[in-house]
Protein backbone atom coordinates (compact mmCIF):
# COMPACT_ATOMS: atom_id res chain seq x y z
CA UNK A 1 0.00 0.00 0.00
CA UNK A 2 1.26 3.45 -0.81
CA UNK A 3 1.97 5.67 2.13
CA UNK A 4 -0.21 8.20 0.84
CA UNK A 5 -2.93 5.77 0.44
CA UNK A 6 -2.15 4.96 4.11
CA UNK A 7 -2.71 8.55 4.86
CA UNK A 8 -5.63 9.36 2.29
CA UNK A 9 -3.58 12.65 1.05
CA UNK A 10 -4.77 14.86 -1.73
CA UNK A 11 -2.20 12.85 -4.40
CA UNK A 12 -4.24 9.56 -3.56
CA UNK A 13 -7.44 10.78 -3.96
CA UNK A 14 -6.09 12.06 -7.21
CA UNK A 15 -5.06 8.52 -8.47
CA UNK A 16 -8.09 6.95 -7.32
CA UNK A 17 -9.98 9.40 -9.70
CA UNK A 18 -8.44 8.83 -12.35
CA UNK A 19 -10.61 5.49 -13.28
CA UNK A 20 -13.24 7.45 -13.49
CA UNK A 21 -11.78 9.95 -15.54
CA UNK A 22 -10.93 7.72 -18.21
CA UNK A 23 -14.64 5.90 -18.60
CA UNK A 24 -15.93 9.86 -18.35
CA UNK A 25 -13.21 10.84 -21.08
CA UNK A 26 -14.42 7.84 -23.44
CA UNK A 27 -18.21 8.94 -23.17
CA UNK A 28 -17.42 12.38 -23.76
CA UNK A 29 -15.80 11.41 -26.98
CA UNK A 30 -18.44 9.24 -28.01
CA UNK A 31 -20.62 12.03 -27.34
CA UNK A 32 -18.98 14.31 -28.97
CA UNK A 33 -17.93 12.37 -31.91
CA UNK A 34 -19.90 9.30 -32.30
CA UNK A 35 -22.63 10.63 -34.51
CA UNK A 36 -20.98 13.37 -36.08
CA UNK A 37 -18.84 10.82 -37.28
CA UNK A 38 -21.39 8.50 -38.49
CA UNK A 39 -23.27 10.98 -39.99
CA UNK A 40 -20.53 13.09 -42.30
CA UNK A 41 -18.04 10.28 -42.46
CA UNK A 42 -20.28 7.21 -42.93
CA UNK A 43 -23.63 9.08 -44.34
CA UNK A 44 -25.87 7.37 -41.86
CA UNK A 45 -29.38 9.01 -41.60
CA UNK A 46 -30.68 10.33 -37.72
CA UNK A 47 -32.77 6.96 -37.76
CA UNK A 48 -29.62 4.84 -38.75
CA UNK A 49 -27.42 6.94 -35.97
CA UNK A 50 -30.21 6.20 -33.75
CA UNK A 51 -29.84 2.56 -34.40
CA UNK A 52 -26.07 2.39 -33.18
CA UNK A 53 -26.48 4.56 -29.98
CA UNK A 54 -29.61 2.12 -29.25
CA UNK A 55 -26.66 -0.30 -29.22
CA UNK A 56 -24.75 0.59 -26.00
CA UNK A 57 -28.03 1.10 -24.02
CA UNK A 58 -29.05 -2.99 -24.59
CA UNK A 59 -25.36 -3.15 -23.49
CA UNK A 60 -25.91 -1.05 -20.74
CA UNK A 61 -28.97 -2.94 -19.33
CA UNK A 62 -27.52 -5.78 -17.83
CA UNK A 63 -23.54 -4.66 -18.02
CA UNK A 64 -23.50 -3.07 -15.06
CA UNK A 65 -26.24 -4.66 -12.85
CA UNK A 66 -24.06 -7.94 -13.52
CA UNK A 67 -21.06 -6.37 -13.23
CA UNK A 68 -22.01 -4.77 -10.01
CA UNK A 69 -23.47 -7.99 -8.56
CA UNK A 70 -20.30 -10.12 -9.82
CA UNK A 71 -17.66 -7.17 -8.23
CA UNK A 72 -19.09 -7.34 -5.23
CA UNK A 73 -17.84 -10.51 -4.44
CA UNK A 74 -15.27 -11.53 -7.03
CA UNK A 75 -11.62 -11.18 -6.14
CA UNK A 76 -8.99 -12.12 -9.03
CA UNK A 77 -6.01 -10.15 -10.62
CA UNK A 78 -5.16 -8.98 -6.76
CA UNK A 79 -8.34 -7.02 -6.37
CA UNK A 80 -12.25 -6.73 -6.46
CA UNK A 81 -12.76 -3.73 -9.23
CA UNK A 82 -9.30 -4.13 -10.46
CA UNK A 83 -10.18 -6.75 -13.11
CA UNK A 84 -13.18 -5.08 -14.27
CA UNK A 85 -11.56 -1.64 -14.73
CA UNK A 86 -8.52 -3.32 -16.51
CA UNK A 87 -10.65 -5.15 -19.13
CA UNK A 88 -13.21 -2.10 -19.49
CA UNK A 89 -10.50 0.40 -20.40
CA UNK A 90 -8.48 -2.03 -22.99
CA UNK A 91 -11.43 -2.58 -24.44
CA UNK A 92 -13.21 1.08 -24.62
CA UNK A 93 -9.47 2.38 -25.84
CA UNK A 94 -9.63 0.03 -29.00
CA UNK A 95 -13.40 1.29 -30.15
CA UNK A 96 -12.29 4.34 -29.88
CA UNK A 97 -9.57 3.66 -32.03
CA UNK A 98 -12.22 1.89 -34.06
CA UNK A 99 -14.70 4.39 -34.58
CA UNK A 100 -13.12 6.58 -36.96
CA UNK A 101 -11.89 3.20 -39.22
CA UNK A 102 -15.52 1.40 -39.52
CA UNK A 103 -14.76 1.34 -43.22
CA UNK A 104 -11.82 -0.06 -42.85
CA UNK A 105 -13.03 -2.57 -40.59
CA UNK A 106 -15.63 -3.50 -43.09
CA UNK A 107 -13.46 -3.61 -46.11
CA UNK A 108 -11.18 -6.13 -44.45
CA UNK A 109 -14.10 -8.52 -43.40
CA UNK A 110 -15.47 -8.52 -46.90
CA UNK A 111 -18.74 -5.86 -46.10
CA UNK A 112 -19.98 -3.15 -47.19
CA UNK A 113 -22.46 -2.64 -44.81
CA UNK A 114 -21.37 0.20 -42.81
CA UNK A 115 -24.69 0.08 -40.39
CA UNK A 116 -23.80 -3.44 -38.88
CA UNK A 117 -20.07 -2.53 -38.06
CA UNK A 118 -20.73 0.98 -36.97
CA UNK A 119 -23.45 -0.78 -34.18
CA UNK A 120 -21.09 -3.63 -33.36
CA UNK A 121 -18.24 -0.74 -32.87
CA UNK A 122 -20.79 1.17 -30.69
CA UNK A 123 -22.05 -1.85 -28.38
CA UNK A 124 -18.81 -2.54 -27.72
CA UNK A 125 -17.39 0.49 -26.88
CA UNK A 126 -20.42 1.33 -24.36
CA UNK A 127 -20.51 -2.33 -22.85
CA UNK A 128 -16.57 -1.70 -22.23
CA UNK A 129 -17.57 1.49 -20.49
CA UNK A 130 -20.28 0.07 -18.51
CA UNK A 131 -18.06 -2.75 -17.24
CA UNK A 132 -15.77 0.18 -15.83
CA UNK A 133 -17.92 2.79 -14.75
CA UNK A 134 -19.61 0.64 -11.88
CA UNK A 135 -16.40 -0.85 -10.39
CA UNK A 136 -14.32 2.97 -10.78
CA UNK A 137 -17.07 4.48 -8.71
CA UNK A 138 -17.41 1.58 -6.11
CA UNK A 139 -13.31 0.92 -5.25
CA UNK A 140 -13.94 4.45 -3.71
CA UNK A 141 -16.37 3.47 -1.04
CA UNK A 142 -14.29 0.35 -0.86
CA UNK A 143 -10.82 2.04 0.32
CA UNK A 144 -11.65 4.72 1.93
CA UNK A 145 -13.93 4.96 5.50
CA UNK A 146 -17.65 6.38 5.39
CA UNK A 147 -18.56 9.74 6.19
CA UNK A 148 -16.58 13.04 5.37
CA UNK A 149 -13.34 11.11 4.12
CA UNK A 150 -15.57 9.11 1.72
CA UNK A 151 -17.33 12.07 0.65
CA UNK A 152 -14.08 13.66 -0.46
CA UNK A 153 -12.73 10.82 -2.53
CA UNK A 154 -16.17 11.26 -4.68
CA UNK A 155 -15.90 15.23 -4.50
CA UNK A 156 -12.77 14.49 -6.48
CA UNK A 157 -13.29 12.17 -8.82
CA UNK A 158 -16.32 14.27 -9.69
CA UNK A 159 -13.98 17.64 -9.98
CA UNK A 160 -11.05 15.47 -11.79
CA UNK A 161 -13.81 14.06 -14.12
CA UNK A 162 -15.22 16.64 -14.74
CA UNK A 163 -12.53 19.20 -15.69
CA UNK A 164 -10.88 16.76 -18.12
CA UNK A 165 -14.54 16.20 -19.71
CA UNK A 166 -14.52 19.94 -20.32
CA UNK A 167 -10.84 19.60 -21.91
CA UNK A 168 -12.22 16.49 -24.39
CA UNK A 169 -14.72 19.03 -25.84
CA UNK A 170 -12.50 21.67 -26.23
CA UNK A 171 -10.09 19.33 -28.18
CA UNK A 172 -12.66 18.26 -30.35
CA UNK A 173 -13.97 21.80 -30.75
CA UNK A 174 -10.58 23.43 -31.69
CA UNK A 175 -8.26 20.70 -32.85
CA UNK A 176 -11.20 18.11 -34.16
CA UNK A 177 -12.89 15.24 -33.09
CA UNK A 178 -10.38 12.86 -34.83
CA UNK A 179 -7.29 14.15 -32.97
CA UNK A 180 -9.92 14.44 -29.97
CA UNK A 181 -10.67 10.42 -30.87
CA UNK A 182 -7.01 8.80 -30.63
CA UNK A 183 -6.09 11.38 -27.96
CA UNK A 184 -9.07 9.74 -26.37
CA UNK A 185 -7.16 6.30 -26.95
CA UNK A 186 -4.33 7.37 -24.93
CA UNK A 187 -5.63 8.91 -21.77
CA UNK A 188 -7.92 5.84 -21.18
CA UNK A 189 -5.43 3.34 -21.41
CA UNK A 190 -3.04 5.65 -19.31
CA UNK A 191 -5.84 6.35 -16.63
CA UNK A 192 -7.42 2.91 -16.72
CA UNK A 193 -4.10 1.07 -16.04
CA UNK A 194 -1.57 3.06 -14.38
CA UNK A 195 -3.59 3.69 -11.03
CA UNK A 196 -5.03 0.34 -10.37
CA UNK A 197 -1.35 -0.86 -10.33
CA UNK A 198 -0.94 1.46 -7.12
CA UNK A 199 -4.53 1.15 -5.52
CA UNK A 200 -4.40 -1.66 -2.89
CA UNK A 201 -8.17 -2.76 -2.68
CA UNK A 202 -9.25 -4.44 1.08
CA UNK A 203 -9.83 -8.54 0.82
CA UNK A 204 -12.84 -8.00 3.04
CA UNK A 205 -15.48 -5.30 2.63
CA UNK A 206 -16.12 -5.42 5.96
CA UNK A 207 -12.94 -5.19 7.73
CA UNK A 208 -12.71 -2.19 5.52
CA UNK A 209 -16.12 -0.69 7.10
CA UNK A 210 -14.74 -0.65 10.71
CA UNK A 211 -14.26 3.00 10.97
CA UNK A 212 -18.05 3.43 10.65
CA UNK A 213 -20.01 5.28 13.21
CA UNK A 214 -23.00 3.48 14.56
CA UNK A 215 -25.61 5.57 12.38
CA UNK A 216 -24.45 4.53 9.56
CA UNK A 217 -23.86 0.80 11.01
CA UNK A 218 -27.68 0.68 11.51
CA UNK A 219 -28.16 1.62 8.01
CA UNK A 220 -26.83 -0.98 6.48
CA UNK A 221 -29.40 -4.10 5.35
CA UNK A 222 -31.98 -0.99 5.45
CA UNK A 223 -33.37 -0.70 2.02
CA UNK A 224 -36.33 1.67 1.01
CA UNK A 225 -37.49 0.07 -1.84
CA UNK A 226 -40.85 1.72 -2.62
CA UNK A 227 -38.39 5.24 -2.91
CA UNK A 228 -35.81 3.34 -4.52
CA UNK A 229 -38.22 2.95 -7.32
CA UNK A 230 -39.66 6.68 -7.05
CA UNK A 231 -36.40 7.53 -7.54
CA UNK A 232 -35.09 5.55 -10.33
CA UNK A 233 -38.24 6.68 -12.40
CA UNK A 234 -38.07 10.07 -11.67
CA UNK A 235 -34.40 9.96 -12.91
CA UNK A 236 -35.49 8.49 -16.05
CA UNK A 237 -37.04 10.98 -17.91
CA UNK A 238 -34.23 13.28 -16.69
CA UNK A 239 -32.27 10.97 -18.83
CA UNK A 240 -34.91 10.79 -21.62
CA UNK A 241 -34.58 14.23 -22.01
CA UNK A 242 -30.79 14.50 -22.09
CA UNK A 243 -30.10 11.43 -24.32
CA UNK A 244 -32.59 13.27 -26.92
CA UNK A 245 -30.17 15.93 -27.16
CA UNK A 246 -26.50 13.82 -26.90
CA UNK A 247 -28.12 11.93 -29.61
CA UNK A 248 -29.35 13.96 -32.06
CA UNK A 249 -27.70 17.60 -30.97
CA UNK A 250 -25.96 17.27 -34.82
CA UNK A 251 -29.38 17.32 -36.36
CA UNK A 252 -30.42 20.62 -34.74
CA UNK A 253 -26.75 22.31 -35.48
CA UNK A 254 -26.91 20.85 -39.04
CA UNK A 255 -30.43 22.77 -39.55
CA UNK A 256 -29.30 26.04 -37.68
CA UNK A 257 -25.79 26.84 -39.76
CA UNK A 258 -26.07 28.11 -42.97
CA UNK A 259 -26.05 25.96 -45.85
CA UNK A 260 -22.41 25.03 -46.47
CA UNK A 261 -21.02 25.10 -43.29
CA UNK A 262 -18.19 22.08 -43.82
CA UNK A 263 -18.82 19.64 -41.38
CA UNK A 264 -15.66 20.25 -39.12
CA UNK A 265 -17.94 23.49 -38.63
CA UNK A 266 -20.48 21.69 -37.61
CA UNK A 267 -18.90 19.70 -35.04
CA UNK A 268 -17.11 22.52 -33.85
CA UNK A 269 -20.36 23.97 -32.73
CA UNK A 270 -21.72 20.66 -31.22
CA UNK A 271 -18.38 20.63 -29.30
CA UNK A 272 -18.15 23.89 -28.25
CA UNK A 273 -22.11 23.65 -26.78
CA UNK A 274 -21.32 20.78 -24.96
CA UNK A 275 -18.10 21.81 -23.29
CA UNK A 276 -20.22 24.87 -21.99
CA UNK A 277 -22.34 22.63 -20.85
CA UNK A 278 -19.84 20.32 -18.68
CA UNK A 279 -18.06 23.28 -17.60
CA UNK A 280 -21.22 24.38 -15.62
CA UNK A 281 -21.74 20.19 -14.82
CA UNK A 282 -18.70 20.31 -13.09
CA UNK A 283 -18.25 23.49 -11.39
CA UNK A 284 -21.43 23.85 -9.95
CA UNK A 285 -22.33 21.18 -8.13
CA UNK A 286 -19.71 21.80 -5.14
CA UNK A 287 -19.65 25.61 -5.74
CA UNK A 288 -23.07 26.12 -5.72
CA UNK A 289 -25.83 23.06 -5.33
CA UNK A 290 -24.58 21.81 -2.36
CA UNK A 291 -24.47 24.79 -0.28
CA UNK A 292 -28.35 25.46 -1.08
CA UNK A 293 -28.88 21.99 -0.40
CA UNK A 294 -27.15 22.26 2.74
CA UNK A 295 -30.49 25.00 3.61
CA UNK A 296 -33.54 23.46 1.70
CA UNK A 297 -32.38 19.43 0.87
CA UNK A 298 -30.76 17.53 -1.88
CA UNK A 299 -34.42 16.50 -3.10
CA UNK A 300 -35.82 20.45 -3.50
CA UNK A 301 -32.52 21.42 -4.72
CA UNK A 302 -32.53 18.96 -7.54
CA UNK A 303 -36.00 19.23 -8.74
CA UNK A 304 -36.05 23.30 -8.89
CA UNK A 305 -32.58 22.54 -10.87
CA UNK A 306 -34.68 20.15 -13.35
CA UNK A 307 -36.86 22.96 -13.42
CA UNK A 308 -34.15 25.72 -14.06
CA UNK A 309 -33.23 22.98 -16.98
CA UNK A 310 -36.36 22.87 -18.79
CA UNK A 311 -36.86 26.14 -19.48
CA UNK A 312 -33.34 26.38 -20.77
CA UNK A 313 -34.86 23.48 -23.26
CA UNK A 314 -37.76 25.53 -24.56
CA UNK A 315 -35.63 28.55 -24.56
CA UNK A 316 -33.71 26.59 -27.47
CA UNK A 317 -36.89 26.02 -29.36
CA UNK A 318 -37.41 29.85 -28.80
CA UNK A 319 -34.05 31.60 -29.28
CA UNK A 320 -31.62 28.51 -30.04
CA UNK A 321 -31.15 30.72 -34.12
CA UNK A 322 -27.05 30.86 -33.87
CA UNK A 323 -24.05 29.19 -32.37
CA UNK A 324 -23.90 32.37 -29.74
CA UNK A 325 -27.29 31.60 -28.50
CA UNK A 326 -27.04 28.04 -28.11
CA UNK A 327 -23.71 28.52 -26.08
CA UNK A 328 -25.86 30.90 -23.63
CA UNK A 329 -28.75 28.68 -22.99
CA UNK A 330 -26.19 26.16 -22.57
CA UNK A 331 -25.57 27.88 -19.53
CA UNK A 332 -28.93 27.52 -18.31
CA UNK A 333 -29.62 23.96 -19.41
CA UNK A 334 -25.72 23.55 -17.66
CA UNK A 335 -27.93 24.13 -14.09
CA UNK A 336 -29.86 21.08 -14.44
CA UNK A 337 -27.05 19.07 -16.34
CA UNK A 338 -25.05 19.96 -12.93
CA UNK A 339 -27.70 18.35 -10.61
CA UNK A 340 -28.03 15.10 -13.28
CA UNK A 341 -24.58 14.24 -12.58
CA UNK A 342 -24.29 14.89 -8.74
CA UNK A 343 -27.52 15.06 -6.86
CA UNK A 344 -29.47 11.90 -7.55
CA UNK A 345 -27.08 9.48 -6.62
CA UNK A 346 -26.32 11.14 -3.71
CA UNK A 347 -29.95 10.66 -2.77
CA UNK A 348 -30.21 7.34 -3.85
CA UNK A 349 -27.25 6.01 -1.52
CA UNK A 350 -29.45 7.36 1.50
CA UNK A 351 -32.10 4.40 0.37
CA UNK A 352 -29.77 1.37 0.21
CA UNK A 353 -28.05 -1.66 1.53
CA UNK A 354 -24.50 -0.10 1.73
CA UNK A 355 -23.04 -3.66 1.20
CA UNK A 356 -24.70 -4.09 -1.79
CA UNK A 357 -23.75 -0.69 -3.24
CA UNK A 358 -22.34 -2.38 -6.49
CA UNK A 359 -25.57 -4.00 -7.04
CA UNK A 360 -27.80 -1.22 -6.95
CA UNK A 361 -25.71 1.11 -8.35
CA UNK A 362 -26.36 -1.14 -10.98
CA UNK A 363 -29.91 -1.69 -10.59
CA UNK A 364 -29.73 2.74 -10.83
CA UNK A 365 -28.16 2.85 -13.94
CA UNK A 366 -31.40 1.13 -15.77
CA UNK A 367 -32.47 4.23 -15.44
CA UNK A 368 -30.15 5.68 -17.29
CA UNK A 369 -30.12 3.26 -19.69
CA UNK A 370 -33.33 2.62 -20.61
CA UNK A 371 -34.35 5.97 -21.54
CA UNK A 372 -31.11 6.26 -23.87
CA UNK A 373 -32.54 2.82 -25.78
CA UNK A 374 -36.03 4.88 -26.27
CA UNK A 375 -34.07 7.75 -27.16
CA UNK A 376 -32.50 5.54 -29.60
CA UNK A 377 -34.91 3.34 -31.07
CA UNK A 378 -38.18 5.83 -31.16
CA UNK A 379 -37.34 9.38 -31.05
CA UNK A 380 -34.94 9.25 -34.08
CA UNK A 381 -37.67 8.21 -36.17
CA UNK A 382 -39.95 11.33 -35.32
CA UNK A 383 -37.09 13.44 -35.39
CA UNK A 384 -36.18 12.27 -38.99
CA UNK A 385 -39.62 13.24 -39.91
CA UNK A 386 -40.07 16.79 -38.40
CA UNK A 387 -39.42 19.98 -40.75
CA UNK A 388 -37.99 21.66 -37.38
CA UNK A 389 -35.91 19.88 -35.95
CA UNK A 390 -35.74 21.47 -32.31
CA UNK A 391 -38.00 19.64 -31.63
CA UNK A 392 -35.03 17.89 -29.96
CA UNK A 393 -35.09 20.29 -27.36
CA UNK A 394 -39.25 20.56 -27.28
CA UNK A 395 -39.07 16.81 -26.31
CA UNK A 396 -35.93 17.24 -23.78
CA UNK A 397 -37.65 20.15 -22.19
CA UNK A 398 -40.78 18.41 -21.59
CA UNK A 399 -38.86 15.17 -20.00
CA UNK A 400 -37.45 17.43 -17.87
CA UNK A 401 -40.27 19.19 -16.49
CA UNK A 402 -41.99 15.33 -15.87
CA UNK A 403 -38.77 14.57 -13.98
CA UNK A 404 -39.01 17.43 -11.55
CA UNK A 405 -42.52 16.77 -10.84
CA UNK A 406 -42.20 13.12 -10.28
CA UNK A 407 -39.25 14.37 -7.63
CA UNK A 408 -41.98 15.93 -5.59
CA UNK A 409 -42.47 12.04 -4.48
CA UNK A 410 -39.56 11.37 -3.44
CA UNK A 411 -39.01 12.12 0.55
CA UNK A 412 -36.50 14.32 1.91
CA UNK A 413 -33.97 12.23 4.85
CA UNK A 414 -35.71 14.03 7.99
CA UNK A 415 -32.37 14.67 10.70
CA UNK A 416 -29.72 14.90 8.63
CA UNK A 417 -27.25 17.30 7.47
CA UNK A 418 -27.29 17.18 3.07
CA UNK A 419 -23.81 16.58 3.13
CA UNK A 420 -21.79 17.06 0.03
CA UNK A 421 -23.23 15.31 -2.94
CA UNK A 422 -21.67 12.33 -4.83
CA UNK A 423 -21.52 11.88 -8.58
CA UNK A 424 -23.56 9.55 -10.20
CA UNK A 425 -20.82 9.88 -13.24
CA UNK A 426 -22.04 11.30 -16.13
CA UNK A 427 -23.99 9.37 -19.10
CA UNK A 428 -24.25 5.80 -17.65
Amino acid sequence: MLPSQRSLSNSFYALLSLPATAMGFALCVQISALSWIMSTKYHLNIEEVGFVWASGPIAGILGQVIIGLVSDGAWFWGGRRRPFILIGGVLAALMLLAMPNVDVIAGALGTSNLLWIGIFVALVLDLSINVSFNPTRSIIADVTPEGATRIKGYTWMQTISGMFGVVAYLIGAFLGNYTLIYVGVGLVLLFSILPTLFIAEPRELAAANTSSNTASENAVGKTDLPQFLRICFAHAFSWLGVQTMFVYMFAFAKQMMPEGTSDEGIGQVISIAFAVLNTVGFVLPVAVLEPIAQRVGRVRTHLLSLAVMSLGYFGLVAFGKSPASVYGLMLVVGIGWAAVVSLPFAIMTEKVDKNRMGLFMGIFNLSVVLPQLIASLFIGKFIQAAADKSVIFTIAGASLAVSAVLWLLVKEIKGESAGPAMPSGGGH
